[in-house]
């Protein structure tokens, strides 16, 4: 925030708001009767916020006597700027809530007017992000009574930034003739100064030094000391140079229902698709290689030059951008979580409705000192970046994917931001409270003790997708424990932690349960584990599989993706549906020396759409080669019973009727992704039969590896040796 002296310097040199003036003068449009009409008196002003669009009061749009202004065919009224008369009609109006919201509805006197070429060209003016309160240097804009008139000069702007009050009075009064009158040859000055502002409950109330003009309604009230427009004057006092001025703020009640009938709008978000066309522009706008003139942020910089400020101009323009190629976020609410957090206190209403991100940004100028300000924004962009590419990192799709694209280039911009921040407090808005898409047990083979056994260390990570990991349980000694035992210690701790991130994934969420095993010990049936059901001393232990998807990860693909991996992934998600493949085919056998090539061959050859399915044991002989086989060949899912049968009995009706439950699965899946969730339908299916083994998916084992969300790499903390 200025100091009081910073204030009083900027009023003493009132040259640097002139530059500001002049965009706040091409932005300001006249409000008339369509192109070619004869009546071409003014009906009000307007502000051009965006390409092909005006913010204006939406009594502007009525007469005199509440009816709506004669208009030409299809509601068509004239836009004048610029010297030219632009074609347009009203397309929102926000003083008219929908039927349904009742009398009591919230009401705002504003309305959204497109010009009908979408090819005007014309500037936008630059609406503030976060409420006005006190006004202590600020103007309000008319348009222009004369068709074609021409604009404000940069001269006479800049004169209207210098001088006392009293010699801008006179100024006027010259211009005006007697009694305020307009005088025969000049226009009325398109700017008046606001001595004095404040908001309350009605809006913004503001007096200057001479009353305000008639057709100044709709038009933009400036905020000198932040160059930014923070209302849209309405009205005036009859008596005396009062006036009052609608928030820019009330155009975040803008919604579907505010469409007027006929009219193409914005879509099912409005205000989020308006501001972020606003903010987009001025970006593009700002483009050092566009060869142009000064923008509305050159005269912002000019503004607030010396102000000390970490934050600043640039910063926003940018920042804001990036927050307009984020989809709305889908709850209001979760804006409010996120400004709490960044500012560090805890849940509670806010001051003021947000409803977009970047209301967000603009909630968070709290007049604190210039490093708390940069940490705060720092910290509620990263929430932002990381709670959108969490909603959507598992949705298929180009949409998804541009929407990824954007969280990481805001991420991008938010790393780089950071450095500035002493090392403390980078670690402070490191963690940002995440939604865990699963929790992954690995279990990593040391070597052999001396009685034959394989020793193991193990742990636990949270998963976000996209090979994300955060480890929060490790178990790391120089011996290592037996597989049983490991297995026992985590399943002591596992239960805590599936609760946890259950709670962290949202309201009734239940995180998928990943479990990465080395060759050996595909067999093991993780979806029998029984773990704590609640988070008591004394909690009773409850099997896993049929309450979350349980799926099994081989241990030995990480980090770097075989190409036939990642292949076989796309081709398998890509495909209209899902083929069981036997493994061995019907008739094959094993015999030695013809089984393995017969393996090799089916699978290499394999269609796209093609998942193996074994009903022998995986735990060694046969059943092990084929997995091993699947997995060098790319495959990245495949199913089998933990206890299938050994090579000493051929297959029999067990097998045929686990083959045409798996044949029968796949045919109603709809899709790979999908095939988790089946899987653990069928497995509480079956925890519900009556008999012990009398459903062939009691133990079904599904290996669901996904490549563009590899393990996370054994050794985190390490430095990595990159080849010389």
């Amino acid at each position: 925030m200025a100091t009081t002296e910073g204030r009083t310097a900027d009023r003493g040199d009132r040259a640097r708001y002139a530059q500001l003036l002049e965009h706040a003068g091409r932005t300001t449009v006249a409000l008339r009767a369509a192109p070619g009409a004869a009546d071409a008196r003014l009906w009000g002003s307007g502000v051009l916020i965006a390409p092909g669009w005006v913010l204006t009061c939406a009594h502007v749009l009525a007469a005199s006597d509440g009816r709506r202004r004669e208009t030409g065919p299809d509601g068509v009224f004239g836009v004048a700027f610029g010297g030219r008369v632009e074609p347009a009609h009203l397309v929102y109006d926000l003083s008219r809530p929908a039927p349904e919201a009742g009398p009591g509805a919230a009401r705002a006197d504003l309305a959204l007017v497109r010009l009908l070429d979408p090819e005007a060209d014309h500037p936008c003016a630059w609406l503030s992000d976060q409420p006005a309160t006190l006004l202590e240097d600020a103007y309000i804009f008319r348009g222009h009574d004369r068709s074609g008139g021409p604009d404000p000069s940069a001269a006479a702007v800049a004169a209207a930034g210098r001088g006392t009050a009293e010699e801008r009075v006179l100024r006027e009064s010259a211009v005006r003739g007697p009694a305020g009158a307009p005088g025969p040859s000049a226009a009325v000055d398109p700017f008046i100064a606001v001595r004095f502002g404040a908001r309350d409950a009605r809006g913004l109330q503001f007096g200057s030094d001479v009353r305000v003009s008639p057709g100044a309604s709709g038009g933009p009230l400036i905020d000198c000391d932040r160059g930014e427009v923070v209302g849209i004057v309405k009205g005036r006092h009859q008596q005396d140079h009062v006036g009052l001025a609608v928030p820019v703020t009330a155009l975040r009640g803008l919604g579907p229902e505010h469409l007027v009938a006929g009219a193409e709008g914005l879509g099912p978000e409005p205000y989020h698709a308006l501001m972020g066309l606003h903010d987009r522009w001025h970006w593009t706008g700002q483009d050092l290689a566009r060869a142009g003139g000064p923008t509305w942020f050159d005269a912002q910089h000019a503004i607030m030059a010396g102000r000390g400020r970490l934050w600043g101009v640039q910063e926003r323009l940018q920042a804001l951008d990036l927050l307009a190629r984020l989809p709305a976020p889908r709850d209001p609410l979760l804006v409010e979580a996120a400004v709490d957090e960044a500012l560090e206190r805890g849940e509670r209403p806010g001051v003021w409705s947000l409803r977009t991100w970047r209301d967000g940004h603009g909630a968070l100028y709290q007049g604190s000192d210039p490093y708390t300000e940069l940490r705060a924004f720092v910290h509620y962009l990263r929430i932002v970046a990381q709670r959108t590419a969490d909603e959507v990192r598992d949705v298929p799709g180009e949409e998804a994917v541009a929407v990824r694209e954007a969280t990481a280039r805001l991420a991008e911009f938010v790393q780089a931001r950071a450095v500035v921040l002493q090392p403390q407090d980078r670690r402070r808005i490191g963690p940002v409270r995440r939604r865990p898409r699963s929790v992954l047990v690995e279990f990593e083979p040391l070597f052999y003790d001396e009685n034959g056994h394989e020793l193991y260390n193990w742990s636990v990570s949270e998963g976000y997708g996209r090979g994300q990991w955060l480890r929060v349980d490790v178990q790391e000694s120089a011996g290592g424990v037996p597989f049983e035992e490991a297995r026992e210690q985590v399943l002591r701790r596992l239960g805590g932690r599936l609760l946890r991130a259950d709670g962290d994934a949202g309201p009734g969420a239940r995180v998928r349960l990943e479990v990465a095993v080395p060759e050996g010990r595909w067999h093991t049936a993780a979806g029998h584990w029984e773990v704590a059901a609640s988070t008591r001393r004394t909690a009773r232990r409850r099997p896993v599989g049929p309450g979350r998807a349980v799926v099994l990860r081989d241990q030995g693909r990480r980090e770097e993706v075989d190409p036939a991996w990642l292949r076989r992934w796309q081709g398998m998600t890509a495909a209209p549906a899902l083929t069981a493949l036997r493994i061995p085919p019907t008739g094959a056998g094993v015999r030695p020396g013809g089984s393995a090539e017969t393996v090799w061959r089916l699978l290499e050859t394999a269609e796209d759409g093609a998942l193996p399915a074994l009903c022998r044991t995986v735990a060694d002989g046969f059943g092990r080669d084929a997995v091993g086989v699947a997995l060098d060949t790319g495959f990245p899912a495949g199913l089998w019973p933990a206890r299938g049968h050994g090579e000493e009995r051929e297959c029999d009706a067990a097998c045929e009727e686990f083959h045409r439950g798996v044949r029968e699965l796949l045919q109603g899946s709809g899709g790979l992704v999908r095939l988790p969730e089946l899987v653990r339908q069928l497995r509480a299916k079956a925890a519900e039969a009556a008999e012990e083994g009398s459903h062939w998916a009691r133990d079904l084992i599904l290996l669901y590896d996904d490549p563009e969300d590899p393990l996370p790499p054994l050794f985190p903390d390490r430095p990595q040796v990159s080849p010389g």
